[in-house]
């Protein structure tokens, strides 16, 4: 696909990365030559200094011809006006990030088609809702919905106490029939695992199971499930009103925000949120609120390196589920090797909405790219494909690659040596960070 991404800031310049990595035709548009230059200087992808909201340079950039074209500066207005450009010079489908919560009413639905915008994106609110997830099934560290749900994936810390520490994959399969281990995460490394990989105390294990398996994963891994209440969040971003709008009337929120101007303008957009100026990195404010009643504390300040502190420090006083926001994507590996619960990154969550606009535009499928070295694909079987062609044992599968699951006549299904997968099936593939591309041509 030819794609084009107006703007190179956090997620434009992400998203890109992905994109060329998987081999598709990528072109990335800003009017700051310093940030092009960094990403010409480590990405082979192609660049255009100039301004998206410009016929000329959107013409330059082969807009005009293009199948997806993506805006993500952060300026809503000319996202929106830079869509409906490209639109009407003959891209055949657009994308918006925005940032008022309004414009994704379905009411206003078809005023953006009209002006020729076909999807919005909205980051911060993608990120509210993976919170609440969070909070709802706080024994888990990563939880995805495959295929409405035919199909779930978990990613669980494993401690000590679990009963699995120490089996080795093929041990496991003989004695849990209703979960595939589809990935583990170990320190800095995502291993697709074989039969001969035993399970370590800390490793992020990806279970894959049905939804009516999925509670037995709690016991399973030593885990229990939590009533969360009272919940205490820092920081006063777009995110924690988000999850004000979302969230309050299931959850008791107060917010910590350190700046007195945030402060008097909180009220209005968290009418139901108990407001505190206070500084939550300091141990004696978090005392004050009530951290040692507090069911759940949420770190959203700007500071990745903050959340990750201050959920520590949560944790040592005793609150059983943290979540940090850690937008520094180097950061991601060592947030997830230490005791914190569940780590919220706005570029990934925003990647995998518009990774699933793209494949639903290009083979109908859909992706996750929550992991930040691991992909989860979706992907249909074509009738006289490669995959089709005998039992997955015998399908000499490419390194890094595992078939996790297929959904068949509307139902989901663990997948075994002895499964011969048919056209028609939906294919849950788990595959090492880039490796996709290599991956789909035996779908086709």
């Amino acid at each position: 696909m030819k794609i084009v991404i107006a703007g190179a800031g956090e997620v434009g310049s992400h998203l890109a990365r992905l994109l060329s990595r998987e081999k598709q035709d990528v072109i990335l548009i800003d009017n700051n030559a310093e940030r092009l230059a960094i990403l010409d200087a480590d990405n082979n992808l192609m660049t255009l200094k100039g301004r998206p909201i410009s016929f000329k340079t959107q013409k330059s950039s082969g807009a005009d011809q293009c199948d997806l074209f993506i805006a993500v500066t952060p300026d809503e207005t000319q996202n929106v006006l830079a869509c409906s450009m490209a639109k009407s010079i003959g891209a055949k489908k657009t994308l918006a990030r925005i940032d008022n919560y309004e414009f994704l009413d379905s009411n206003n639905r078809d005023y953006f088609m009209r002006l020729g915008v076909n999807s919005l994106i909205y980051p911060e609110y993608l990120a509210a809702h993976e919170i609440i997830t969070a909070l709802h099934r706080n024994w888990v560290r990563h939880w995805f919905e495959i295929h409405d749900g035919k199909l779930i994936i978990v990613g669980v810390k494993v401690r000590d106490n679990a009963k699995i520490i120490g089996m080795q994959l093929k041990e496991f399969a003989m004695v849990e029939h209703n979960f595939h281990v589809a990935a583990i995460k170990r320190r800095h490394d995502t291993i697709i695992p074989r039969g001969d990989d035993r399970i370590l105390p800390n490793d992020i294990l990806y279970f894959v199971c049905t939804p009516e398996h999925v509670n037995e994963l709690i016991d399973l891994c030593g885990k229990q499930q939590h009533r969360i209440r009272r919940v205490l969040v820092m920081g006063g971003s777009r995110i924690a009103i988000c999850l004000s709008a979302l969230a309050s009337d299931e959850f008791k929120i107060k917010l910590i925000e350190n700046d007195m101007s945030k402060c008097r303008s909180l009220p209005e957009t968290c009418p139901q949120c108990d407001i505190v100026h206070g500084d939550a990195r300091d141990i004696d404010t978090l005392r004050e609120e009530g951290i040692m009643d507090t069911d759940a504390f949420i770190a959203l300040s700007d500071s990745s390196e903050t959340n990750i502190l201050t959920c520590l420090t949560a944790k040592e006083l005793g609150v059983k589920k943290t979540i940090a926001e850690v937008e520094d994507l180097q950061f991601i590996s060592e947030a997830e090797n230490l005791n914190i619960g569940t780590i919220i990154n706005k570029k990934l969550i925003a990647s995998s909405s518009i990774f699933q606009i793209l494949l639903d535009a290009d083979t109908g499928s859909s992706k996750c790219l929550a992991l930040a070295d691991a992909e989860v694909a979706e992907i249909e079987v074509r009738p006289k494909s490669k995959i089709t062609r005998g039992p997955v044992r015998s399908l000499d599968l490419p390194y890094g690659m595992t078939i996790a699951g297929l959904i068949r006549n509307n139902q989901g299904m663990l997948v075994t040596g002895n499964t011969v997968i048919e056209p028609g099936d939906y294919v849950v593939v788990f595959c090492l960070g880039g490796a996709l591309h290599k991956i789909e041509k035996l779908f086709k």
